[in-house]
């Protein structure tokens, strides 16, 4: 594949990511209930564990992988803990 096909696409989809993150900070801050903002978290923590990916693929380096095991974990054990001691919104 031509090198200039290849850093098109890669920065195509880096723009798509960065629009993404965006949207999911918006969420975060104007998201009428909690779970709205837990599911923005979920997807900027999917996101940035594309945007490593990109960045793999734009650089050949494999020595974030671990960072993006790392990430994946993380936002595993905050998705369940928020899920496990969620109240409903408007409850005390």
């Amino acid at each position: 594949m031509d090198s200039t096909i290849y850093t098109v696409f890669l920065t195509v989809a880096a723009v798509f990511l960065v629009a993404g993150f965006f949207i999911f900070a918006w969420r975060i801050v104007v998201g009428p209930d909690s779970m709205d903002r837990l599911l923005a978290n979920d997807g900027i923590t999917a996101s940035l564990q594309c945007a490593l990916a990109l960045y793999i693929c734009w650089t050949l380096d494999t020595t974030v992988v671990n960072v993006m095991i790392v990430i994946a974990l993380l936002g595993f054990i905050a998705t369940l803990s928020v899920a496990r001691f969620r109240k409903r919104d408007g409850s005390l």
